[in-house]
């Protein structure tokens, strides 16, 4: 399993290549660095799942006789088909929790090459 940490920065298993092979030091601080990233957006994205999520339950207990509008840009307009707006707003949800589980799943993958690299300086 390799992992693509930038444009120049290659693990596959614990073999790192910058021209020259770099110390497992360099390739754990390389290694922290992306997993202090992934968790970074795992973050975000939750975050933004989370406030989308609100969002959509606001839309759904919005007395119907009562307008909605909706931000677009630095302008508010009156929205007239809820259903679309749910539709797009749940859309954009499934969306981001599609990128969640990528975010995830390379976080996971970080901190296995983490641990791999952290018990090669052990043994050393």
């Amino acid at each position: 399993m390799c992992f693509r940490f930038s444009k120049s920065i290659h693990l596959c298993g614990l073999r790192a290549k910058i021209g020259d092979q770099m110390s497992t030091v360099e390739q754990l601080q390389v290694v922290v660095s992306e997993v202090q990233a992934a968790r970074q957006q795992v973050s975000n994205v939750r975050a933004q799942g989370s406030e989308l999520e609100g969002t959509i339950q606001a839309v759904k207990d919005h007395p119907a006789h009562l307008s909605l509008h909706r931000q677009m840009g630095g302008v508010l307009i009156e929205v007239h088909d809820r259903q679309t707006l749910l539709q797009e707003l749940e859309t954009t949800l499934m969306t981001l929790n599609g990128h969640l589980e990528r975010f995830v799943e390379r976080e996971k993958q970080l901190i296995s090459s983490y641990e791999e690299l952290k018990a090669s300086l052990t043994e050393a």
